[in-house]
């Protein structure tokens, strides 16, 4: 996009599954952005200025005006650029089913994986049953809600629910690595698996998805923080 009055930056981390979801969306829209990596042991002025309440990542600005949280920019991108593919259905029914849907994802199956990484022992098998439990409702809601059975849950492109799940779970062959834990199985979980596979193997995804050794690495370096400060 040409012209200041149309400039979009995105404040936000490369490895974070919540800029993650962002960027996805832009680049389905086809929108031209400046991304600013942030360090969030030393969060940037503007990162600061722009979201000053929760001072968190990732933080959208677009002709100047900043706006937080993964789901309410999606939202945004998707209202205010309407050319290019839709990221929420038109139609008002199906468009509520997508937003609860990726509620839940946010709200539960993320909060569960998170918890696999910051316990260990007893919790953490406690935990790794847990998201096995959210994939099985999740497995469910695909097929009762979706019995078309397409690996795109928001028809031939990538909707806001393929942009959420492949945040959670695009990497998980790095988190199985990092963690020593498998969370896809395709007997029990076959559509989400499915699913994931299709979302993984896009052009758009390889290209916007960090390098295995690195994910890994975060994951590890975050676990042992977590697990650092549960001891103290």
């Amino acid at each position: 996009m040409a012209g200041e009055e149309n400039r979009v930056v995105l404040y936000g981390m490369r490895v974070s599954p919540f800029s993650a979801r962002v960027e996805l969306a832009l680049k389905v829209k086809g929108i031209e952005y400046e991304f600013v990596e942030e360090d969030l042991m030393n969060k940037s002025e503007a990162l600061l200025r722009y979201n000053p309440v929760h001072k968190k990542i990732p933080v959208l600005v677009h002709n100047g005006v900043p706006f937080a949280e993964s789901l309410v920019i999606i939202e945004y991108i998707d209202e205010t650029w309407k050319e290019g593919p839709r990221l929420l259905p038109h139609d008002p029914y199906e468009r509520a089913k997508v937003r609860l849907w990726a509620g839940f994802l946010h709200q539960q199956l993320f909060e569960a994986v998170a918890s696999v990484i910051k316990t260990d022992g007893e919790a953490q098998e406690r935990a790794v049953k847990e998201v096995h439990e959210k994939l099985k409702v999740l497995e469910e809601g695909i097929k009762g809600s979706y019995p078309g059975g397409s690996p795109f849950i928001n028809g031939d492109n990538m909707g806001l629910l393929d942009i959420v799940v492949c945040s959670i779970l695009g990497p998980h062959k790095a988190q199985e690595d990092a963690l020593g834990v498998k969370f896809l199985d395709p007997e029990k979980h076959p559509r989400v698996t499915s699913w994931v596979k299709a979302l993984t193997e896009l052009p758009l995804v390889k290209e916007a998805t960090p390098p295995h050794e690195k994910l890994v690495g975060i994951l590890q370096l975050f676990r042992a923080r977590a697990l650092e400060s549960a001891a103290v």
